[in-house]
């Protein structure tokens, strides 16, 4: 069989119906990878440096001996590896693999050729993982129709995304992808964040998906910065100039459901969440925050940081161009998703 050179889309688009093998080290993998790939390695990090050193000081064809000295006892292992992966597809009859590395060059050519021998179909990335990352960087830049969920803290703001994705809807959920909730406090109880290239990875194969289904996406009003991860400016940009649904939801309605939300998780995390925000928050409101939550009154501690929050959507909210013609304001008796996604969508005319 002949080995197919795929461009980074058509890469993609086969990767939804074939496992994708990343051979690159498992560095280089956990730091930031195609979503869904599966790590392969040619060489460990260990392995990989030593090569790379005599590549650069000895040879070329030093660097190979000594990587096909590498290669060589692990072959069996990988082609048992790459039959459990296929194995695992809808279509294990096929065999068919895709395969890329850095930059399209050596490991992932050696890999292709093995599976390739075996009687693998084999698919390998023009350009690698390097020509991945600059169409991730191009999916920042293009237009898209988005609709900004928008509301105050305790809005329940997420859940109404996961009643829209029920209804259908094009739903693009960043502190899903971030892994972070947005606040001092999102981070508690989450897994750990992506790197800011992961969190990118991740975004442009979601813009990818959803704008391919000629409907508006949806997305939640954010920060551009979500804990240690940042909206690509290009993307931001775009967001910033697109309609805003603020759900306008009562006071208490909102403190009741933080409440309920971060009541029960560990004080000493709370505590310290709300040390991190003392230079906004006031040294006086930031010790009588931590004073109520140690006396166990979470209600009047968390009332002191929703006004906080409140104060500083407001201000975010009206740095925004032409924020009175974007903004569409659902008032909402109380924090119901299934309700209040009815109601978003009824004024939204979609």
């Amino acid at each position: 069989m002949a080995i197919q050179v795929l461009t980074t889309e058509e890469f993609i688009s086969l990767a939804s119906a074939y496992p994708v093998l990343d051979v690159r080290s498992p560095s280089e993998y956990s730091h930031a990878h195609i979503p869904g790939a599966y790590n392969l390695p040619l060489f460990d990090d260990m392995e990989r440096a030593v090569v790379g050193t005599a590549y650069k000081q000895e040879s070329r064809e030093a660097a190979i001996k000594i990587g096909l000295g590498y290669f060589g006892p692990k072959m069996k292992c990988m082609v048992e590896q790459a039959e459990k992966l296929t194995g695992s597809y809808t279509i294990p009859s096929e065999k068919s693999i895709l395969i890329h590395c850095w930059r399209g060059g050596m490991r992932s050519g050696a890999v292709a050729w093995l599976f390739d021998l075996y009687g693998f179909k084999v698919y390998t990335l023009k350009g690698g993982y390097k020509a991945y990352r600059n169409w991730v960087l191009d999916q920042f830049g293009k237009i898209y129709n988005f609709k900004i969920l928008g509301g105050n803290t305790g809005s329940g703001k997420t859940y109404l995304l996961y009643e829209l994705v029920k209804q259908g809807k094009n739903v693009i959920n960043l502190e899903g992808l971030a892994s972070h909730k947005g606040s001092a406090f999102g981070n508690i109880g989450m897994p750990a964040q992506p790197s800011q290239e992961m969190f990118e990875n991740m975004l442009a194969l979601e813009l990818h998906n959803k704008s391919n289904r000629n409907q508006p996406i949806w997305m939640e009003d954010e920060s551009q910065r979500i804990g240690t991860v940042n909206v690509p400016g290009p993307l931001w940009q775009t967001m910033l100039i697109s309609p805003v649904y603020f759900l306008d939801i009562p006071f208490e309605e909102r403190l009741d459901f933080i409440v309920k939300e971060y009541g029960s998780l560990e004080k000493e995390r709370l505590v310290n969440a709300i040390i991190r925000i003392k230079k906004r928050l006031g040294g006086l409101e930031t010790k009588n925050a931590v004073s109520h939550l140690i006396e166990d009154n979470i209600r009047e501690s968390f009332r002191i940081l929703l006004n906080y929050y409140d104060k500083s959507y407001a201000k975010s909210l009206n740095k925004k161009e032409n924020i009175m013609e974007l903004l569409i304001t659902i008032p909402c008796e109380k924090v119901a998703p299934i309700e209040n996604a009815l109601s978003i969508l009824n004024f939204s005319n979609y």
